[in-house]
């Protein structure tokens, strides 16, 4: 509520809640001597009801030192004290052995509170037919600085110094409250433009000498930030001269003096009283800013009004237990009301702090959304989707983690172009019309608006100022309902909430959760619309992606399959996979198909068949340039990576980074070489910091050449006539970037265009692009390599009467955890289907393990479907550790299971 000419506001704290009484005195004519005689009049009867006159024997019902008086609250003191004031009741005369007020407890109810010799002299008349005590009149007035309206720096300094003079800060204490609990004042506190700067020095020196270490620490601060920011810039230039777009954002104008704000808080916040000053001025600002925001379009008529949003946030006691619980809540709800101009604006400014700045900001949220998740209690009546404390702190974090996006090393160029033919369109179209209903996603996946607004993406950012991983929340991954926050993410309603719509602060496993689902409804859709076109052409059609192959023709089956129903019907590869091995009687519950994927990737990435290099060093594979091989076998490996991460399994696929980047719409730069061609990385980087003469003593040219499969030498000129143009100090960083766009874009074009379109076939109308970064697809598609096999012990469960305490049991798992990591691997592959770890490690895989019968010589089988491993009840360690080997080593194909 405002505080206007002619109102009292009277604030008091109770727990979690504040109340603002507001009373009219007068009209807003009435002398400013008259408003402060009646306030102190107010405020004598809050303390006669909550402290007393301090005399034992008091008969004045209305005092608290009154025998048989019922003690009030703060919030019913307040009120009944304006209440004695209208009434004219009379006030008790201190008494002698009363103590004197404290300021610190009526400055923190009454925001113009006052010792009784310090208030301004009250007047006859200044309440209707009463007199005003005679001691009260012979008071000597006080400095209230009502004239002052907005702070400056020098303001502060000099207010602060009268109350250093008097050892009493309750002046500074109402400015500071009236100041920040205004949005008026607040916009028109610190400006550039109001030549705060002269005598500044001054100022600091002769009322913050105790602080003078503390403006040593900030300078030497300032100084390394000045020193972050030239490192920054020179590694920026050399990244856009090399692979990497330069951040060319220029700064960014806003009207306020930051430093300025920062010297003062880091002056005012050393004292509790002032601490407790902003923070009640916090609570009192927040509603006035909320409806201006939500009603008044205040940023469209006013952009400095943003003003209010910066200076809050660089109030480093935001974090604190006292403003988590009330106060920032409010603020991040007001923050949240936000026009998008304005979110971009602040965003591009915080973008430019250092990494401490934004570090505090994201931790500060973090805190809150933490603080928030723990205290309460979600169900799925209530859902986290529905606290507006989190919704709007997860919103704000999005700020911040959007400014550390563009505070990095950018990379906005080098996109890949979209495909130039559309992929053909499924004919089940026509029946989906007649029905009334289009293709999901049609047009594509959705685009942030932020993202939009500020021209970047989470892909264009190389390296943040903080790592990607510092964003998620676990506390709130733990209570997100997925399946809930999935449908409100689908349907795009404006009336809920959903976290992936922030994708940052949601981890891996819960982001594929919720691909998951988007999996599993577009196979049902399929199956639904298969069913319908049955009915419709009178004949009996597959509702699932049935594929039949030869273990000794694999490739060839599949391929010839596959490459049907992407000529045919690509919507058919949105359908459930299932498999089946000619001769073999596996039911393909997931298993089958797991054991397809891994034969299929051992044909192909075969080193004899061409398709793929392989690097001793780095362990990695990548396109050959010079392969026979038809496109449509790269297209097949893009499908079998598609239908990997569609039906939920894991592939052991060995590329580097810049693969995964490119399948999401980055070309590959010289940076990028580091981990896929990490020798001419090397010999590339040592040619940028060569300080000799580069041309005499390097001799190379723009032409450059390679051996194709045959061992016969290929040239390529990067430039026209490129073998007559030396590469020297002043061109060697076009020629470092011309020599990785040709390793990894245009020498391997033709086949890496074959590869991404048929990873689109089966996923370009899901959400992948928009919730996963490069890495987390490598997860979601390999699974991770780090085995903890303590966490898989912890969730596994038993069945066939066993339990956790059997001695098979115990002698099983001592076993296991013997195993070398080899051994370990081809456990995983016998029980699971494969050697990777799913997303989240392995305590996300449930394995089960269940009695097979007793002491036996039959070998351990397993249902890798299921991921049970059916165990007999061997008589000793020594013969479950011999068998178990035996199995695991020598396990191949599927029998009746």
């Amino acid at each position: 509520m405002r505080c206007m000419p002619g109102y009292i506001s009277v604030l008091t704290q109770n727990g979690r809640h504040s109340q603002t009484i507001t009373y009219i005195i007068e009209d807003a004519k009435t002398s400013r001597m008259k408003r402060a005689a009646a306030k102190h009049l107010i405020e004598r009867y809050f303390r006669q009801l909550t402290e007393g006159c301090g005399n034992g024997a008091c008969t004045n019902e209305f005092c608290a030192s009154c025998l048989g008086f019922q003690p009030l609250d703060h919030n019913t003191a307040a009120i009944r004290a304006l209440e004695l004031w209208k009434m004219g009741t009379k006030l008790c005369d201190p008494h002698p052995s009363a103590a004197h007020p404290s300021a610190a407890h009526p400055s923190a109810a009454f925001p113009d509170n006052n010792s009784a010799k310090e208030t301004q002299p009250a007047l006859l008349g200044d309440r209707p037919g009463k007199m005003t005590d005679h001691k009260d009149r012979l008071l000597p007035p006080r400095e209230d600085f009502r004239e002052v309206h907005y702070l400056t720096e020098e303001k502060v300094y000099e207010i602060l110094s009268i109350c250093e003079g008097k050892k009493d800060y309750s002046p500074l204490i109402r400015v500071i409250g009236r100041i920040f609990s205004s949005a008026e004042g607040l916009v028109q506190s610190f400006r550039k433009d109001k030549e705060q700067h002269p005598n500044t020095k001054e100022q600091r020196k002769t009322h913050q000498a105790k602080d003078e270490d503390k403006d040593e620490d900030d300078k030497e601060r300032t100084s390394a930030m000045e020193q972050e920011s030239e490192e920054s810039e020179a590694s920026a230039s050399m990244e856009g001269a090399t692979g990497a777009t330069e951040n060319t954002l220029g700064p960014v104008e806003v009207s306020v003096d930051i430093e300025a704000v920062r010297r003062v808080y880091d002056r005012l916040l050393s004292n509790e009283k002032m601490e407790a000053a902003f923070l009640n001025a916090l609570v009192y600002l927040t509603p006035n800013v909320e409806l201006d925001l939500t009603y008044l379009d205040v940023y469209d008529t006013n952009p400095d009004y943003l003003n209010i949003f910066i200076i809050v946030m660089e109030n480093s006691n935001l974090h604190s237990p006292e403003y988590l619980e009330m106060a920032m809540p409010l603020f991040c709800k007001c923050m949240s009301k936000l026009p998008l101009p304005a979110r971009a604006k602040l965003t591009r400014l915080w973008s430019q702090y250092s990494v401490e700045h934004i570090r505090s900001m994201m931790e500060t949220f973090q805190q809150l959304i933490t603080y928030t998740v723990i205290s309460s209690e979600y169900d799925s009546d209530s859902l986290v989707n529905d606290d507006e404390g989190v919704v709007a702190a997860t919103k704000c974090l999005k700020l911040v983690f959007y400014a550390n996006v563009l505070g990095g090393d950018l990379d906005t160029g080098h996109n890949e172009e979209e495909e130039e033919e559309p992929l053909s369109e499924s004919s089940e179209l026509t029946l989906q019309e007649l029905m009334g209903e289009e293709r999901r996603n049609k047009k594509g996946p959705r685009v942030d608006p932020l993202e939009k607004e500020l021209g970047v993406r989470t892909l264009d950012c190389r390296r943040p100022l903080i790592p990607f991983e510092e964003f998620v929340n676990e506390p709130l991954n733990d209570v997100l309902e997925m399946d809930k926050d999935f449908t409100f993410f689908k349907v795009d309603s404006e009336s809920k909430f959903s976290f992936q719509t922030c994708p940052f602060i949601l981890n891996a496993c819960t982001k594929s959760l919720g691909l998951y689902y988007d999996n599993r409804i577009s196979m049902y859709s399929e199956r639904r619309i298969t069913a319908l076109y049955s009915l419709v052409q009178g004949q009996q059609l597959n509702p699932y992606l049935r594929l039949k192959v030869r273990r000794d023709h694999i490739i060839d089956d599949a391929l010839v399959r596959l490459e049907m129903i992407a000529m045919e019907n690509p919507a058919d590869l949105r359908k459930q996979l299932f498999v089946e091995f000619e001769g073999e009687q596996g039911v393909d519950e997931g298993g089958v198909s797991k054991e397809f994927f891994q034969l299929v990737l051992e044909e192909m990435f075969n080193p004899d068949i061409g398709m793929f290099t392989y690097d001793e060093s780095t362990k990695l594979f990548w396109f050959n340039p010079s392969s026979l091989e038809n496109e449509a076998q790269f297209s097949l490996i893009g499908i079998v990576l598609g239908l990997a991460i569609y039906n939920n399994c894991i592939l052991d696929v060995h590329f580097p980074m810049v693969v995964y980047r490119k399948l999401m719409g980055k070309k590959g730069t010289y940076l990028d070489l580091a981990d896929s061609h990490p020798v001419q990385y090397q010999s590339l980087k040592e040619l940028l910091e060569y300080e000799g003469n580069v041309e005499e003593d390097m001799m190379i040219t723009f032409q450059i050449s390679q051996t194709d499969l045959f061992g016969d030498p290929i040239t390529y000129d990067l430039r026209e006539h490129g073998d007559k143009i030396p590469v020297s100090a002043d061109n060697r960083k076009e020629f470092v970037s011309l020599y990785g766009d040709y390793m990894l874009n245009k020498s391997v074009e033709r086949q890496f265009k074959a590869f991404r379109r048929g990873f689109r076939m089966v996923t370009n109308e899901s959400p992948l692009k928009c919730l996963f970064r490069p890495e987390e697809v490598e997860l979601l598609i390999c699974g991770s390599r780090n085995l903890d096999f303590q966490a898989l012990e912890e969730t596994t469960e038993y069945d066939g009467g066993y339990s956790r305490d059997c001695r098979v049991i115990k002698d099983f798992w001592e076993t296991v955890h013997s195993f070398g990591e080899e051994d370990k691997r081809l456990f995983l592959q016998f029980t699971t289907g494969t050697d990777r770890a799913p997303v989240g490690g392995l305590g996300k895989l449930k394995m089960i393990i269940a009695k097979n019968g007793p002491d036996t010589d039959r070998l351990p089988t397993s249902h890798t479907c299921f991921n049970a491993l059916l165990l007999p009840e061997y008589d000793s360690k020594e013969k479950l550790k011999e068998r178990l080997l035996k199995a695991i080593t020598y396990a191949k194909g599927f029998g009746m299971l």
